[in-house]
């Protein structure tokens, strides 16, 4: 089964949604933290399943292959509907939320970094604190990104393939 884009277009530059379940407002800060963090080197994957069955919307990896999770709040109603935020630390070395400027900051854990962004780039507001991951499992979490960017690169060149 192959995901079709949607495409979204608001007058001013296009976003595009792949799954239809982010609102406008999540996509463009995905698309603006994305755009940051590859200024900063380096590379991320959205929607990445994790091992204990929940999805981080952004993990990041590093140059040096540090991981950071960013877990995207498009309103209040996002961030107190969804307290799983917690279960993404084992699996990274720092966590963040990424909101939009909106957003009110004193409700977000202050043991977590905090990012601002938008459509067109993203800004790094609090620092994450640093939690290492072990080396088996920043083992198992890159075999698990590279495995899931080329499956999503052959799902591009041959949307087919999903269905064999």
């Amino acid at each position: 089964m192959s995901i079709e884009p949607e495409n979204i277009f608001d007058g001013s530059d296009e976003l595009i949604i792949l799954d239809g379940r982010q609102s406008l407002q999540a996509a463009a800060i995905q698309r603006g933290l994305c755009r940051m963090l590859k200024t900063l080197g380096f590379v991320t994957l959205c929607e990445l399943p994790l091992k204990n069955s929940r999805r981080a919307d952004i993990v990041a990896l590093g140059p040096s292959g540090e991981i950071w999770i960013a877990e995207i709040k498009s309103s209040v109603a996002d961030f107190r509907a969804d307290q799983k935020w917690p279960e993404y630390r084992e699996y990274c070395d720092h966590l963040f939320f990424a909101v939009a400027s909106d957003m009110p900051m004193e409700i977000l854990p202050e043991d977590t970094g905090l990012i601002i962004a938008d459509k067109y780039g993203a800004e790094v507001i609090r620092e994450a604190p640093e939690h290492k991951l072990a080396a088996a499992r920043r083992k198992a979490l890159m075999l698990r990104f590279a495995r899931a960017a080329a499956l999503r690169l052959q799902g591009y060149s041959d949307p087919g393939a999903s269905d064999l």
